[in-house]
């Protein structure tokens, strides 16, 4: 697996040009103080101007929600309607003097890949800024065929997506849009495709998330110590992000506003191949202090039972997917209502949202059978305003290559990034 040479990457904030990333110690930190403080308000302007849609919002409504002054704000929608980000909606009527002027963000002013590199399947999309897919490619995809074949893969797919951009058009031309700052080196495949903020690689964890280097996934030991968002970006010659899958679906579902997900606490369970956990606290992807959050298929939970590929024996893992190799449906669903149970009884979450291929396959049923175990755990123990709701996550089986372009998105308006 090994062979592949170590690049400089950009990050997810350098993908926005602002030198967000930059260490607050070093040399000028006076300056890269000032950039992240401008990167945030920015943010803060753009994730308003997503959220007002196509009607627009006002510089004064602007300058409310955010707290900032109306200077502020017009120098930071300039900027933005210079970089082709923002533009006019028309004019509402004031309750005194001339009508305001409204503004409204470009979606397809820029552009983020999101992968889902899967143990045997590999799901590329092509989202706007708005989230919308505007592109998508699916194809089977075996995880333990080695390094090159997996990186040829995804980088095939990923340049069959991004192609109908374009070059030298959009955002990107120039370095003044929202790929400004971040090219990445290597081959330069994608490097000036108009409006190409970067891609965003999810797959199965363990990982390190803030280097992009693999851990044991399960299953596939030797992917042990890969530098994948390396070697990609070296590939690619574009920023690129690497994350759990799980992070990356519940970031999507926090960042997009789904119903229980958008600012408040939740947990994403992914029952697919393998099973894990992305948290969302307060609004924010939880990875914990070392990325390595959300490993909730291997709480062991019987002793005794079926030895797990992780090396212990009783994982709700193996037990679950046992279940379901089975074809007993109701058995996985309680396997998995027991440790979600343990999971809202550790950290008081709002809501439980279900997803996965193996979910998609009979989601009433992993509904009805993880609430019936959440709603017999909360009557036993006296829960105030009863049982956490369990819902299907929204999105299909695109939730995790569409979580997977907002770990590029998400950071350009301010969103649980974690």
């Amino acid at each position: 697996m090994g062979g592949v040479k170590r690049v400089s990457t950009a990050t997810a904030a350098d993908a926005t040009g602002t030198g967000a990333a930059r260490s607050p110690g070093s040399a000028g930190s006076a300056g890269a103080n000032l950039e992240m403080l401008r990167s945030h308000n920015a943010a803060l302007v753009l994730g308003l101007l997503r959220d007002a849609g196509a009607e627009g919002i006002s510089r004064l409504e602007l300058a409310e929600r955010t707290g900032l002054t109306p200077q502020a704000v017009s120098k930071i929608t300039a900027r933005l309607r210079e970089q082709g980000l923002a533009a006019e909606a028309g004019r509402r009527a004031s309750t005194g003097g001339k009508p305001r002027t409204v503004l409204r963000l470009v979606p397809e002013a820029g552009h983020a890949v999101g992968v889902h590199l899967d143990r045997d399947e590999l799901r590329v999309v092509l989202v706007d800024l708005d989230g919308a897919v505007v592109g998508e490619r699916c194809e089977e995809l075996d995880l333990g065929a080695g390094a090159e074949a997996v990186l040829g893969a995804v980088c095939g797919a990923v340049r069959g997506v991004a192609g109908r951009l374009g070059r030298g058009t959009g955002a990107a031309e120039g370095g003044s849009g929202v790929a400004e700052g971040g090219a990445g080196t290597g081959s330069g495949a994608l490097a000036g495709v108009g409006s190409l903020v970067g891609v965003g690689v999810a797959l199965p964890g363990p990982l390190d998330h803030a280097h992009g280097v693999l851990h044991r996934v399960t299953g596939f030991p030797e992917w042990d110590g890969f530098p994948l968002r390396d070697a990609l970006a070296e590939r690619l010659g574009v920023p690129v992000v690497v994350d759990k899958d799980t992070n990356a679906a519940a970031l999507g579902l926090a960042a997009g506003g789904e119903e229980g997900a958008a600012g408040g606490s939740f947990a994403y369970l992914h029952l697919g191949t393998g099973l894990g956990a992305g948290l969302v606290i307060g609004g924010t992807v939880h990875r914990g202090a070392r990325t390595g959050a959300g490993e909730f298929g291997h709480q062991v939970i019987q002793l005794d039972g079926p030895l797990c590929e992780c090396g212990n024996r009783g994982c709700v893992e193996v037990l679950c997917l046992g279940a379901v190799a089975r074809g007993d449906v109701a058995e996985a669903a309680r396997v998995l209502g027991v440790a979600a149970g343990n999971l809202v009884g550790l950290l008081d979450i709002d809501v439980v949202l279900l997803g996965g291929r193996t979910v998609a396959g009979a989601p009433e049923a992993y509904v009805r059978g993880v609430g019936e175990v959440l709603g017999a755990r909360a009557r036993r123990e006296g829960v105030r305003g009863g049982a956490v709701p369990v819902r299907v996550a929204p999105r299909g089986e695109r939730v995790v290559a569409e979580g997977a372009a907002q770990l590029l998105l998400a950071p350009l308006f301010g969103r649980g990034v974690g």
